[in-house]
């Protein structure tokens, strides 16, 4: 009876070392919950390993997951590169557009003034000279003050781009300081101001004879020839809105170019407000150490533009 008991409680507890042994569950890594030694070391050698493999199952999905955020931040960086991509692409075609249209412009006035201008001077001449005599004082009259009015127009433009322009003329000025947007600004209308005087001074002495028919009609003519070679040099060379060509490579236009910019950028408190005689008055407020530092940098600017394109 008690032989049995015990023969039981072996059963019921796993207590003797065979029965153990034969009820052990290999399905839990381990042994079953029993009363002998052996199986209690196993179970303990057993819990950390699943402890161990939860481990390294969390660390896996961790890394999953970052590698998931990184893909998505590298997808969000490409979006971006060929947003970029595209701006800068109409950017450069909204530029070229508008060098185009103005390039257009530029030289339909030109040719159109040129030819014009050339016309009136030779049918001027050969109408006052059907009759035989030669009006000497006339004609060097004309050409005289063509050259005078040429020349004069420089010194109105720097007087009134400093007393006019930058002054109560500034709310029409300053779209020529301010990035420009489109192929035209509120500036130009002073190209168009200046060429109203000129028309009426050719008309005039083209229809008349004399002496002062001669000296207006020599005036519009300098007038003519000083708007001409400061749209070339002032919007072409300078501010680069239409192929100059050859004109960039002359030393004094790249020095009055260079002078020009000192000008935007306001370090003499504006000077020089001329164009064509700009270097002179940088040298006059000793701006030419600057002057020649903005040359070097235009020539570098120049020269990559042409190795670019």
């Amino acid at each position: 009876m008690a032989a049995g008991s015990s023969a039981a409680a072996a059963v019921s507890f796993g207590v003797g070392p065979f029965l153990s042994t034969s009820t052990r569950r290999p399905s839990t890594g381990g042994c079953i919950l029993a009363f002998s030694a052996l199986p209690v070391r196993r179970c303990s050698v057993a819990f950390p390993r699943v402890h161990q493999w939860r481990r390294r199952r969390s660390a896996a999905v961790f890394f999953v997951l970052d590698e998931a955020a990184g893909s998505d931040e590298e997808t969000g960086r490409e979006e971006e590169r060929r947003k970029s991509l595209a701006r800068a692409a109409e950017r450069t075609a909204r530029k070229r557009s508008e060098r185009r249209t103005y390039l257009i412009a530029a030289v339909m006035s030109s040719l159109g003034i040129t030819s014009m201008a050339v016309a009136s001077v030779y049918y001027r001449f050969a109408w006052q000279m059907e009759g035989g005599d030669v009006p000497v004082t006339e004609m060097i009259g004309t050409f005289a003050l063509s050259v005078g009015a040429a020349v004069g127009m420089e010194f109105w433009a720097r007087w009134a781009h400093r007393a006019l322009w930058h002054a109560s003329l500034w709310h029409m000025h300053e779209s020529h300081h301010r990035p420009r947007e489109g192929p035209f600004e509120l500036n130009d209308v002073f190209a168009i101001t200046n060429a109203v005087p000129a028309i009426a001074l050719l008309s005039f002495g083209f229809f008349h004879r004399g002496l002062l028919p001669g000296l207006c009609f020599g005036a519009g003519l300098g007038i003519t020839l000083f708007g001409m070679a400061y749209m070339f040099v002032h919007d072409g060379l300078v501010h680069r809105r239409f192929p100059v060509g050859p004109i960039a490579n002359v030393p004094y236009f790249r020095r009055v170019a260079a002078a020009h910019q000192i000008h935007h950028s306001e370090k003499f408190q504006g000077v020089p407000y001329g164009l064509f005689l700009g270097p002179k008055e940088l040298e006059e407020v000793g701006g030419l150490e600057e002057l020649e530092k903005e040359v070097s940098r235009r020539i570098k600017l120049y020269n990559s533009s042409d190795s670019s394109s």
